[in-house]
């Protein structure tokens, strides 16, 4: 355990598997992989809708029916409904390629040639699959399809070329189709009937008759590579869209057999999936790119439009910022692009805008990659001035010039600086002024020169006398930074030289040497600290004030990739390419945490309330969140959870918010499955069905439940000041008596002649042992023989306050002085007994979590004394005190992350 616990990971829509599309109702929801999980988005407007749980390996197949989701990870496969996981199937010996839903059963395949037939229908009974088919080692199976309206048969597509027709019922092969000479990758089925399309790694697709082995007609790619997937259009419109690896989707017309359009770049890598929606002119595709995009067909010249997307990064981020208060993280990748990622809400994360880049490039007929900046290689923003103008720069690898945003509309400026016309050299470093006016860049010839950002005009150059060529270092400019009060500018070189400078007169004041290359600085404004990384990968943090050093930190063991100063100075956070992540005390001048993960990290940002740091790794294309325990666990003292000089290994954070570092078992073929359902303390089982981890309230009125925590208060407060006055006699036809239970009583007639007065057996025992005839009691008893509380349950949640406190003191024992063989006989203790039987059940259940709580604590403060003071009733007592701690570190764990949560919509405007 660490100071950072893993929270969640941003940034993935879908990876390389292909997505499956189901209609539930009016509305189309689409399954996709993102790696170890998978995601549900609604494809009305393509919000999340459902995350799962990580699994121990990456997702091979999808495949959904309704509520069920089946997952192909290495040789099983999971069933989950909706985000739980519902049973394991483990038959395979090689790995699982392909799913397919087929009537109520699923159909894999593996890479083997294996062919499993399940039924889902029971899944309760049995995991053993119904049908097993192997294909010949001259046969390799890579797609598979169901042709309409044929019963039990399934068209399957080889590597060889070939395509065999199944009958999944008797296990035999119908037919097989000679094929083309092409390994086979793709196979849909077509409005018509009896026609199918197949899609070749030649780059041919082939409308094939399956009833009479005849050809159709045949399509041919004007892009080279290969066909990845098909769709036909549902919605009267004889279309036929087709992905191939080089990310353009074609649209054949199948009437006038041709070509009717080509989206050009529609993704930046190989197509994975293509889907029409039923009845609608809209297509579906996703990519290997981390997107998914939506076309329709509403043009007057039948070419699809962009109508919405969700997407990510395509390549890792290299660098990434909080901005916003810590709702936003401004991130760079090395897929040209510059995104902003709202931590709350998934939906509100968006690219910021190059000025039109698809239509130019659409226009000048070139890739939209040529037309995009190059990847961003260090930033600086200034939220201060979002509202007057540009509030962004940024640098890009081997470009000389550097580029300003207005994140207030996400694109970006109208400006371009220019440091250095005569000497054009790449810009490297940057940073905006505290008071959000002016922008600063050094570049790789030493120069350093000051921008106004509202105009773009330049402000002077920093130079330095001393240096040939009079610039401001003699080596490349590793970093720029200002002081909060527009005082001081400090710059360092690649050589190792630091130099603090005037910032408004631009005179060199002092400088001093490190010793070493100096890779990276990092400036804290508020403590006037200044953090270098020198390729000794050793930490030293000068006094820009002092001019000395002031703390020097070792123990990175490889590159230091990235630092970041905490809010209030007092930490310090390094990441490195051996691996760790280290976290330093400024003040103390020691490690207090460090933590070892899978990836190594590239880029960290500690959030400006300290309760979330951000972070991005090697070859991972999200940004990895991180939530600090001494926000949320509530422990004052630091050391209880902080690893000092120890290296802990953590694993990465998952997508869901639930899962914690523990989720991940890269080691084990077991199957993660949701630990709420089984262990429970009690021994009662559950009655009700209830959502895994969490609780369930009772829905009743506020009030009801908190009156039997305060009923002595308010029995003060509404303490008569006139004593009670007589009621009216009864009418004496009607004569009454007493009852325990508050209820109008009448006396019974005089038994006629003849009649049997003697009483029944049952009810004579219960007189001898002085058990009230309550249905309070009567209820509770026949609950706990048939362990089954609900009928109890509702009864009591009927009752008012004082009419349950009346009940629950009915069994107070009062003369505690007899021995304690006769005191376990009394019916008093008897009923204490199954009272405490109760609460172990209902706490253990976390049904009526709120209620059952306070009608607890009224027990134990009626009875507390007797509990105290008997062994017996004192193991019960035990026992529900631990189901009861058992129960809160549960719930008080799986809600760290939605403490977490409403943080940020604490600190958020909405």
């Amino acid at each position: 355990m660490g100071i950072f616990e893993p929270f969640r990971a941003i940034g993935y829509i879908t990876t390389g598997v292909p997505f499956s599309v189901q209609r539930l109702g009016t509305e189309t929801f689409v399954t996709v992989s993102v790696g170890k999980a998978f995601q549900v988005y609604n494809c009305a407007k393509l919000t999340l809708v459902i995350v799962s749980p990580q699994l121990p390996h990456k997702i091979r197949a999808l495949a959904c029916y309704r509520d069920f989701t089946f997952v192909a990870y290495a040789t099983h496969i999971a069933v989950f409904k909706r985000a739980h996981q519902v049973t394991l199937w483990s038959r395979h010996s090689a790995k699982v390629n392909s799913l397919m839903v087929f009537g109520d059963y699923v159909i894999s395949v593996d890479v083997d040639g294996n062919l499993f037939i399940w039924g889902f229908k029971g899944l309760d009974e049995s995991n053993v699959p119904v049908g097993h088919i192997l294909f010949g080692d001259k046969f390799t199976p890579t797609c598979m399809m169901h042709p309409d309206t044929y019963l039990n048969k399934v068209l399957i597509g080889s590597q060889e070329g070939g395509l065999q027709l199944w009958n999944v019922s008797t296990k035999k092969m119908l037919y097989e189709f000679k094929g083309w000479g092409s390994s086979v990758t793709s196979c849909v089925s077509s409005p018509a009937l009896d026609v199918v399309a197949v899609g070749c790694v030649d780059g041919k697709i082939h409308v094939h008759n399956i009833r009479y082995d005849e050809e159709v007609v045949t399509f041919v790619h004007s892009m080279r590579g290969a066909v990845t997937s098909l769709s036909f259009s549902t919605d009267g419109q004889p279309l036929l869209a087709s992905g191939g690896s080089s990310g353009v989707i074609s649209i054949w017309n199948l009437e006038k057999r041709k070509l009717q359009s080509v989206v050009r770049e529609a993704h930046d890598s190989s197509i994975i999936s293509l889907h029409f929606l039923a009845n609608e002119p809209v297509l579906m595709s996703s990519s290997a790119d981390n997107s998914i995009k939506i076309w329709i067909f509403d043009t007057t010249d039948g070419d699809p439009r962009l109508l919405r997307f969700r997407s990510g990064h395509s390549a890792p981020p290299l660098c990434i910022r909080f901005y916003a208060n810590g709702r936003h993280i401004l991130s760079a990748g090395q897929d040209r692009a510059f995104r902003l990622f709202s931590v709350i809400q998934d939906q509100q994360s968006r690219e910021l805008s190059q000025r039109h880049v698809s239509k130019r490039a659409k226009k000048l007929r070139v890739k939209e990659e040529e037309l995009k900046l190059k990847p961003v290689i260090a930033f600086d923003c200034a939220e201060i001035r979002e509202r007057d103008w540009c509030n962004v720069v940024t640098c890009h690898m081997d470009t000389a010039q550097a580029y300003v945003w207005r994140l207030q509309n996400f694109v970006i400026g109208e400006h371009i600086l220019r440091p250095c016309p005569e000497n054009l050299t790449p810009v490297k470093a940057c940073t905006i002024s505290a008071c959000g006016n002016f922008a600063i860049l050094g570049t790789a010839g030493g120069w350093i020169e000051r921008f106004n950002l509202q105009s773009g005009i330049s402000r002077g150059s920093y130079m330095d006398v001393s240096e040939r060529g009079s610039c401001a270092h003699e080596s490349e400019v590793v970093g720029v930074a200002c002081d909060s009060t527009n005082t001081q500018m400090i710059s360092a070189g690649y050589h190792g030289d630091v130099k603090v400078w005037d910032f408004k007169g631009r005179a060199l004041k002092s400088r001093w040497e490190v010793g070493c290359s100096l890779v990276k600085i990092v400036y804290h404004r508020l403590n006037g600290l200044l953090a270098t990384v020198a390729d000794d990968f050793v930490i030293r943090l000068f006094d820009a004030v002092a001019l000395r050093m002031v703390r020097k930190f070792e123990g990175h063991a490889d590159r230091i990739t990235d630092l970041c100063f905490s809010e209030d100075g007092k930490w310090l956070l390094s990441s490195s390419m051996d691996g760790t992540l280290r976290i330093w005390d400024v003040i103390l001048a020691r490690q207090i945490d460090a933590v070892h993960v899978d990836v190594s990290i590239t880029a960290l940002s500690l959030s400006p309330n300290m309760d979330v740091l951000a972070t991005t790794h090697v070859d991972q294309n999200g940004v990895y969140l991180w939530v600090n325990q001494s926000m949320f666990s509530g422990a004052s003292n630091i050391d209880s959870y902080a690893s000092g000089k120890e290296v802990v290994n953590v694993k990465l954070p998952s997508l869901s918010s639930v899962e914690g570092s523990n989720v991940e078992n890269e080691d084990t073929e077991k199957p993660i499955v949701n630990q709420s359902v089984s262990n429970e303390v009690s021994t009662f089982p559950a009655f009700s069905q209830q959502i895994p981890d969490l609780v369930t309230l009772s829905l009743l009125p506020k009030s009801q439940w908190q009156s039997l925590i305060n009923l002595d208060i308010i029995k003060v407060r509404n303490k008569p000041i006139e004593p009670p006055k007589k009621p009216e006699k009864a009418p004496f036809f009607l004569p009454s008596v007493p009852s325990l239970s508050g209820e109008i009583l009448f006396k019974p007639s005089e038994p006629v002649d003849g009649e049997d007065t003697k009483p029944d057996k049952a009810e004579s025992d219960k007189r001898k042992l002085g058990i009230p005839e309550t249905q309070f009691l009567e209820l509770l008893q026949s609950s706990s023989e048939m362990k089954n509380f609900s009928a109890f349950t509702e009864y009591i949640k009927g009752l008012s306050p004082s009419n349950l406190d009346m009940e629950l003191r009915m069994f107070q024992i009062i003369d505690e002085d007899e021995d304690e063989e006769e005191l376990v006989k009394r019916p008093e203790f008897i009923s204490i007994e199954l009272l405490l039987d109760y609460f172990i059940h209902e706490i253990s259940c976390r049904n009526n979590f709120e209620f059952v709580q306070a009608v607890t604590r009224l027990f134990l403060k009626i009875h507390g004394e007797t509990i105290r003071c008997n062994s017996k009733l004192q193991d019960k007592a035990r026992k529900l005190l631990d189901t009861q701690s058992a129960v809160w570190q549960r719930v008080d764990k799986l809600f760290q992350s939605a403490r977490c949560m409403v943080t940020f919509l604490s600190n958020s405007q909405f």
